[in-house]
């Protein structure tokens, strides 16, 4: 059994606390968070784990293993750092960080103790997210063209951070999956309309070798949900979109073919392609049951980790530069 604690059961931790508690590899033991009233909630439902406001008695826990962070992120790197100290891996609510340095002095640290750092970039094991994966494995979409990321609603305001770090992390994350290389440079443009000095709408834009580019549209300011990528390649493209209860992936065989004539390059012929849609079937476990089980593959030895802490640092490093850009008023910063 691997020994679990969750510090932090305001809006996501209590999930991880189901999950650990549903997994028969997994005894989780402790739950901290400095308001009462969200440990209250927690007893009658799991009335076995011991609850405290002290992030102390968790450290200092020798017989606890794994620490799921889930806390506001500037106090992530304190957290983890104190978890990491004592000889315990951590899994960080995401960004890892709120800064390069910090992720990089986690990755030391980490290193230095020999423990993991795993990061909860959740999408990664969705359904959908794993079955575009395997049709851009498996060469069905072809060479990548473009993807387009639209991540848009009415609020949550965060009082930390900015849209940027709040809701982009997502899409960074999927675009670090899918692709195979890494961006060279990112240009953002965003305005803050409440005058609080966060921004709560951003257009990010990541440019990557062979003239592949990828765009991130994040927004509190929509009068509607949305949750879509869009995935164009040479020889089909894909629309995830994430709001659907059903057919979330649909895979539609359109694109271009350029015809160009030997003898006179002014002569260049586009020819439209339109064949079939299909919306392939995905997995629809949840995507943090799977997460859960994927960690305790890796502590077990059976697995290398997805999302690393280094994987969570190449996030950290596109938002940092995307935050720089946007100071900038869109000047590109090179990655």
């Amino acid at each position: 059994m691997i020994n679990t604690a969750v510090i932090g059961v305001g809006y996501w931790g209590p999930n991880w606390v189901r999950n650990f508690a549903a997994h028969p590899e997994i005894d989780i033991k402790m739950v901290c968070d400095r308001q009462k009233e969200r440990l209250a909630k927690i007893h009658p439902l799991y009335p076995y784990v011991t609850l405290t406001q002290d992030l102390n008695d968790v450290v200092t826990d020798g017989s606890i293993e794994l620490v799921a962070i889930c806390t506001p992120v500037h106090t992530h790197f304190e957290i983890a750092s104190q978890c990491i100290r004592a000889g315990k891996h951590v899994l960080i609510e995401k960004p890892m960080t709120a800064s390069v340095q910090e992720a990089e002095e986690l990755l030391e640290l980490a290193e230095k103790h020999g423990v993991h750092i795993f990061v909860d970039h959740t999408f990664i094991f969705t359904g959908a997210v794993r079955k575009i994966k395997t049709l851009l494995t498996a060469g069905e979409i072809g060479d990548l063209y473009y993807l387009d990321s639209v991540r848009v609603n009415l609020g949550l305001f965060q009082h930390d951070v900015n849209v940027i770090w709040d809701l982009a992390p997502h899409d960074v994350s999927v675009l670090n999956h899918l692709i195979p290389s890494q961006p060279e440079g990112v240009i953002t443009t965003g305005a803050d309309h409440l005058g609080d000095g966060k921004a709560d709408m951003a257009y990010i834009t990541l440019f990557y070798p062979s003239n592949l580019i990828a765009h991130i549209h994040v927004n509190w300011l929509s009068p509607v949900k949305i949750r879509q990528m869009l995935v164009a390649g040479s020889k089909k493209m894909v629309v995830w979109d994430d709001n659907q209860p059903s057919e979330k992936i649909r895979v539609y065989d359109k694109g271009i073919e350029v015809i160009r004539t030997p003898d006179d390059i002014y002569h260049t012929l586009i020819q439209y392609r339109t064949g079939d849609m299909y919306a392939p079937k995905i997995d629809t476990t949840e995507a943090l049951s799977v997460e859960t089980q994927h960690v305790v593959d890796v502590l077990k030895g059976k697995a290398k980790p997805l999302v690393d802490g280094r994987r969570g640092l190449d996030v950290v490093r596109i938002l940092e530069a995307a935050q720089a850009s946007l100071h900038q008023r869109g000047k590109e910063i090179p990655l």
